[in-house]
């Protein structure tokens, strides 16, 4: 490719709209072009990035024994409606109506579509197991798109679904996928980690992210160094930092702390330390009669150490919070506790509630906590002497680092990540709602177990900016880079001898397999450097009238503080080796 044939549009600065790094210098380097909020055109040299993502994806996938497929992005709202997603989605999923006033969804994700495609296709145990993938346009109607095409409105993922007849197939089909990522992955050059996950919305019972590691990332990843335990912030488990409870060895004491509602507040007060105070949260849930009225409250009290933060996703899987919870009203805190928020506590109630201590609160002695008064907190205070033990001890907290690892074998730390894969093992969950079900070898028909497997393609773009990228751009991995090499032969407009020098190395490489540019612009040195360090190419190759005569050309890749000198001679064994190291 010769850089004349191509379409190349740098910018010097970016639009002040672009917040992050990989969006910043996604616009400068010409990849992609906005064209509404979220939505963006890709350009040529961003294209060619996606394509070379989605080449990994397509091999490994197809190596995993994946089969391929395409499904619409507009979607029939029936088969939501069978699943329920069609109301139960919020206004994230774009629907639209077509000129018969029937109702369509343009899709964020596939489920309904592909067991819809399963219980017609696929009646016998013979058929299975069966994965079928596409790489397909997503829409999900963000509220507030940022960040580029970190979280853009209009994206490209690759989901595979996979449909077995029994849990032990589901599992060796989950686990062949896992395996496939962790291919992808590493052929995208990327440091990453694959962290156990919550299901989420899509449900289901087993799940793994893939996170990208960045500083820049919005979630935390949460690992022990070592050893292999990983999980995110959400899953992430927080063991009980007390092996024991303590016997009690002061009096349960009401101690004036005017003014002071927070825990580090009464810590500094007391001159106690944070971790000996212990925090009130305040929950509700409601059951619902026929008409959906509210016919009965109940009110939780979950209590946390001080310096800890509640997980509600792990709070959200508890028997009685599972149908899910609210934050209790001021008024439903006054009538239980006779006290505003601030001074709350478990001791000395108006009426009942359901009490959930953490882990680690749960051993805890001679604790401080709110004396349901303003301006008053108890010390000292101990269970079974000063109050029942808990209705629920339960992991409810968000780990922090230096933890105990769950698994023992070290001390946790945390990283940041984005996660730009996840796989589901979803169980029965849309073959039962769709009645997918295929007939087993006594001709009764039994549920498929199905799977879920995402990649974010054209995230992927903008989570490896993240992780590489310096001062004067981008640095792409070779696997995934627009182009391997770029070839920038200064006077290739004035020199015959430059030209055919450039022509020469283009073509040997292109022969070769490598996918090279030849910057034939004219540039000055300077921009022409500029446009590919911004660009990202992970190899640059300088030739020269004096470098001619000199008998050397210059090799120097995107990383290298200085560039190496090459008889021209070896220039293109020495990029082939380059490349394959």
């Amino acid at each position: 490719m010769k850089a004349s044939q191509f379409f190349i549009s740098t910018l010097k600065e970016a639009p002040a709209d672009a917040e992050v790094v990989s969006h910043q210098l996604m616009m400068r380097a010409g990849m992609i072009k906005r064209l509404g909020a979220g939505i963006y055109n890709y350009m040529p040299m961003g294209l060619r990035v996606i394509r070379k993502v989605e080449g990994i994806i397509r091999e490994e996938m197809n190596r995993a024994g994946a089969v391929e497929l395409l499904m619409p992005v507009v979607q029939p709202a029936e088969l939501w409606q069978e699943t329920g997603r069609f109301d139960k989605m919020g206004p994230e999923l774009m629907r639209v109506k077509d000129r018969h006033d029937r109702d369509f969804v343009i899709q964020p994700t596939s489920e309904e579509v592909v067991t819809d495609i399963a219980r017609q296709e696929l009646r016998s145990y013979k058929q299975l197991p069966k994965n079928f993938y596409h790489i397909q346009t997503k829409f999900r109607d963000e509220r507030r798109p940022r960040f580029g095409v970190m979280r853009g409105r209009e994206f490209t993922m690759k989901d595979a679904y996979s449909f077995d007849r029994d849990e032990a197939g589901a599992t060796k089909s989950y686990e062949a996928m896992f395996a496939a990522y962790k291919r992808i992955f590493d052929r995208f050059g990327l440091e990453y980690r694959a962290v156990a996950a919550d299901t989420g919305a899509i449900g289901g019972d087993l799940s793994h992210e893939f996170q990208v590691i960045a500083d820049t990332g919005e979630d935390a990843v949460i690992y022990c160094p070592t050893s292999d335990y990983a999980a995110n912030i959400e899953l992430a488990e927080g063991v009980a930092l007390l092996a024991e409870r303590a016997a009690a060895g002061s009096a349960m004491a009401k101690t004036p702390t005017p003014g002071k509602s927070t825990c580090a507040d009464v810590a500094a007060l007391l001159g106690l330390p944070l971790a000996q105070t212990v925090k009130s949260l305040v929950l509700a849930t409601d059951e619902l009669d026929d008409r959906g009225d509210i016919k009965k409250t109940t009110v939780w009290l979950l209590l946390l150490r001080g310096d800890h933060d509640l997980n509600e996703v792990k709070a959200g899987k508890l028997e009685g919070l599972k149908s899910g919870f609210r934050f209790a009203t001021v008024a439903e805190i006054e009538a239980h506790f006779g006290c505003k928020p601030g001074y709350l506590g478990p001791i000395g109630l108006l009426k009942p509630v359901k009490v959930i201590a953490d882990r680690t609160v749960a051993n805890m002695a001679d604790f401080v906590c709110g004396a349901n008064e303003a301006d008053f907190h108890l010390t000292g205070v101990n269970w079974r002497r000063d109050l029942p033990e808990p209705d629920l001890v339960a992991d409810i907290r968000n780990v922090v680092e230096g933890d105990p690892s769950p698994d023992g074998k070290g001390v946790l730390a945390i990283q940041r990540g984005i996660e730009v894969g996840h796989v589901f093992f979803l169980g029965t969950k849309y073959s039962k709602a769709m009645n997918a079900s295929y007939l087993d070898e006594t001709g009764k028909p039994q549920l498929m177990q199905m799977g879920c497997y995402g990649i974010g393609v054209t995230r992927i773009l903008g989570a490896a900016i993240e992780q590489n990228h310096d001062a004067r751009g981008i640095i792409w991995p070779t696997s995934i880079a627009p182009f391997q090499v770029v070839l920038c032969p200064i006077g290739y407009d004035r020199s015959a001898e430059v030209k055919t020098a450039a022509d020469a190395l283009h073509d040997e490489l292109t022969a070769a397999g490598i996918d090279v540019l030849l910057d034939d612009r004219g540039e000055r040195p300077g921009a022409m450097f500029a446009d590919w360090e911004l660009i990202g190419v992970p190899l640059r190759v300088v030739l020269s009238d004096r470098a001619l005569k000199e008998g050397q050309f210059e090799v120097q890749g995107r990383r290298d503080a200085e560039a190496q000198k090459v008889a021209v001679a070896d220039v293109g064994a020495v990029v082939k080796a380059r490349l394959a190291a």
